[in-house]
């Protein structure tokens, strides 16, 4: 890809790479009956004991409330989660994991992995860490600044 006005540009390296790294992970999903959206809530769902809003995967993901709700919606038709009303506030309906959804996250988790190891198999574990932790910064400044 030898063309400098887009390898200079950080927002096309950035978008670019997010393509690839979806693409390859959308390709191991399939085979857990996933792509990487509903994944992302799903492990949102996993790691959230007591379940979780429709509105933190919104927030969390940066999505339209309305996404998130046909999101919960595949997942609840696939018994990956299931819709419980919140015990303090009656009007809330929490998304919780079910126990099939608990082990297609964990086997779709080391899938996923494998697919970014391929991904990233140019770097080393340094840069990995690396990368992880400046995109963390990037995200986490981002949603500050989205705030504001």
């Amino acid at each position: 890809m030898g063309h400098p006005a887009l390898t200079d540009d950080v927002g096309f390296l950035l978008s670019r790479a997010s393509g690839l790294v979806v693409r390859a992970s959308n390709a191991v999903l399939a085979g857990h009956g996933l792509r990487v959206r509903p994944y992302s809530v799903l492990l949102l769902a996993c790691d959230a004991e007591e379940g979780l809003s429709q509105r933190e995967p919104a927030d969390v993901l940066g999505l339209d409330p309305s996404q998130v709700v046909l999101l919960v919606d595949e997942l609840t038709a696939a018994g990956l989660v299931e819709r419980q009303v919140s015990r303090t506030d009656r009007r809330t309906k929490l998304v919780r994991a079910t126990d099939a959804g608990r082990a297609v996250r964990a086997a779709a988790a080391r899938d996923v992995d494998g697919a970014l190891a391929t991904q990233l198999g140019d770097l080393s574990a340094a840069e990995r860490t690396q990368l992880q932790a400046l995109l963390t910064r990037l995200v986490l400044g981002g949603q500050r600044a989205v705030a504001v």
